[in-house]
């Protein structure tokens, strides 16, 4: 249980640090094409701008709506609410910006921002929706500051993002859960599993007993035991976090690409790294494969490809199906809004029934899916590194 613990704060760092809204974002969001339209455009840019595209601008944009929700945010969005004068008010999580800039660090609560309507201490909040949300620099009247080559100054962004902290706090329950579970064992010793204890001893021997051991092997699967137990619990209750829309939970975490690239690169480090000498000698000396092709290296840039190629399968299989799921969900909500729009309310209505109905049932299938997401990454990762650590039968004969 303890090495288990040490992993999981392990993953929290890792995942802290590398899994931020400025890596790897533009697989769902596109950054400002323009100084002016990372600014959000000047003051007299909005007020010359056509009623059609300020119409358009303050109306229902389902793409943004959605995009917004699964992406990160610099903070942690509630809801919205409007007052008697029609004004729309967010209600959000203030989260730390962390920003370094000309060689100062600047640190304050994302509130300050006033949901990207405000500056503060020369920085504005850009982006959002179909757009990646960003920091960038501006000067005393208000406009982006712009480098040499034209292009818009951004200070280095170690903000707490609402990813990072969904990370945090994903892997401060699974730490209290295992910590309640090892002290269980300790009360209850000679004793059967009780609660939570069971729960978790059941998990730990279905990763033990149905993954870990026949894909890696009786001689070697204690060793890499408590990663695959730390990847397959971090994996299972995001992805089941996920599901629930309210704070604490909600964060899209492995519907983010830059949080499966870090476990996908982890899972990579740990198969090559223990590979012993027969794994590097399929790859370069392919047994069975005719000597023309050894000398023509195909087959060997064929099997060293495999190498790179696995963790990327891993990233995007994680990534793509959880993400869908969520993007489907918000479809069908956002449905609702766009007849109502387009069409009239009561046919917004009709249509409600049939997709909060479409939205529940995709639900329960995400909870399915939120298991097979978490059993499959584990179940190729302990593969992966089963083939790298196996001796041959002959060998062992």
């Amino acid at each position: 249980m303890k090495r288990v613990s040490l992993l999981l704060l392990s993953l929290f760092f890792s995942l802290s640090v590398m899994a931020h809204p400025n890596c790897f974002t533009g697989a769902l969001s596109n950054p400002p094409s323009s100084a002016a339209g990372a600014a959000g455009g000047t003051l007299s840019e909005q007020e010359d701008m056509p009623e059609e595209k300020a119409a358009n601008k303050n109306g229902f944009d389902p793409g943004s709506i959605i995009v917004g929700h699964v992406t990160d945010a610099h903070s942690w969005h509630m809801f919205d609410y409007y007052t008697k004068d029609g004004e729309e008010h967010a209600v959000a999580i203030p989260l730390p910006v962390i920003l370094i800039n000309d060689g100062h660090i600047d640190c304050f609560m994302s509130s300050k921002f006033h949901h990207g309507h405000a500056d503060y201490k020369g920085y504005r909040l850009v982006g959002g929706g179909l757009e990646r949300e960003e920091v960038i620099c501006v000067d005393a009247n208000g406009q982006p500051k712009l480098d040499a080559a034209g292009n818009v100054v951004k200070p280095l962004d170690f903000s707490i993002s609402k990813i990072p902290a969904a990370i945090m706090i994903i892997v401060v329950m699974l730490i209290v859960i295992v910590m309640i579970a090892k002290n269980g064992y300790k009360k209850r010793d000679g004793h059967a599993p009780k609660g939570l204890q069971s729960l978790v001893e059941t998990l730990v021997c279905f990763v033990r007993d149905s993954i870990v051991r026949p894909m890696i092997g009786e001689e070697h699967y204690q060793r890499y035991l408590p990663y695959m137990l730390s990847l397959f619990f971090f994996i299972f209750f995001s992805n089941c976090m996920g599901l629930i829309p309210f704070f604490p939970a909600g964060a899209n975490v492995t519907g983010n690409i830059a949080v499966t690239a870090i476990l996908a690169v982890i899972t990579f480090f740990i198969t090559n790294i223990s590979g012993n000498k027969h794994y590097w000698t399929d790859i370069f000396n392919t047994p069975g494969v005719p000597a023309w092709l050894k000398i023509f290296p195909l087959m060997p840039i064929v099997e060293l490809m495999g190498v790179f190629t696995k963790p990327i399968v891993l990233m995007i299989r994680l990534f793509a199906n959880m993400a869908a799921g969520h993007i489907v969900v918000l479809g069908f909500v956002v449905m609702i809004f766009i007849l109502s729009n387009s069409i009239s309310v009561w046919v917004g209505a009709g249509v409600s029934i049939f997709s909060v109905l479409f939205s529940v049932f995709i639900d329960v299938l995400e909870c399915l899916v939120a298991y097979i997401q978490a059993f499959v990454f584990t179940m190729l990762s302990a593969l992966y590194i089963g083939m790298a650590v196996q001796e041959p039968h002959h060998a062992k004969a």
